[in-house]
């Protein structure tokens, strides 16, 4: 009877994961993307979050939303990636491809992908610290009280980081337009 219930137990372990990677799958993968700048090992970070999540679904402590505590655990997976000497040191990792969604003239098209472009390879040249709350804000759109409580750090810290990213991020838009200028 025991073991009946365990399986029960197991069964409603799965469906949670899965609705889970149904909710938030795509967005965990994009933020990995945004840290590890390769499509494979966001993928590989992605299935990392989720086995960590399902071996410790049952000690969460909802004290967060599930969106939250699965942003901090694919964070942390991808500082983990980023600190090994043999990802840091292999290759340049392609930039991020937009899809265009919308039904504008092939010039206009060209012109978008290029922006967008141009904005993925800029803040994927920031520091990390800049580059996260940048990612963590816009992309992920969350507050900066959230924020603070997934990178453990004071919220005064994220606002001050915030607006270095903007001003850093700035100056590399600066040089490219300077750059598509000449």
């Amino acid at each position: 009877m025991q073991l009946k219930n365990r399986k029960i137990c197991e069964k409603e372990k799965v469906l949670q994961i899965e609705s889970l990677l149904g909710q938030y799958g795509t967005e965990l993968k994009r933020l990995s993307f945004l840290y590890v700048k390769d499509h494979t090992l966001a993928e590989d970070v992605l299935q990392e979050v989720f086995i960590a999540c399902y071996q410790n679904l049952a000690s969460f402590r909802e004290e967060s939303s599930y969106k939250t505590w699965l942003i901090r655990i694919t964070i942390n997976k991808c500082k983990d990636i980023l600190k090994k000497w043999s990802f840091r040191h292999i290759f340049t990792r392609p930039i991020m491809e937009g899809e265009l969604t919308s039904n504008n003239t092939p010039e206009n098209q060209s012109v978008q992908k290029m922006e967008k472009d141009i904005l993925a390879k800029s803040i994927l040249q920031l520091p990390l610290k800049f580059r996260e709350v940048i990612i963590l804000f816009y992309y992920e759109e969350l507050s900066v009280e959230e924020i603070s409580s997934i990178l453990q750090i004071n919220k005064n810290t994220v606002k001050s980081r915030l607006k270095r990213s903007r001003e850093k991020l700035k100056m590399l838009l600066q040089g490219w337009e300077e750059e598509w200028r000449s």
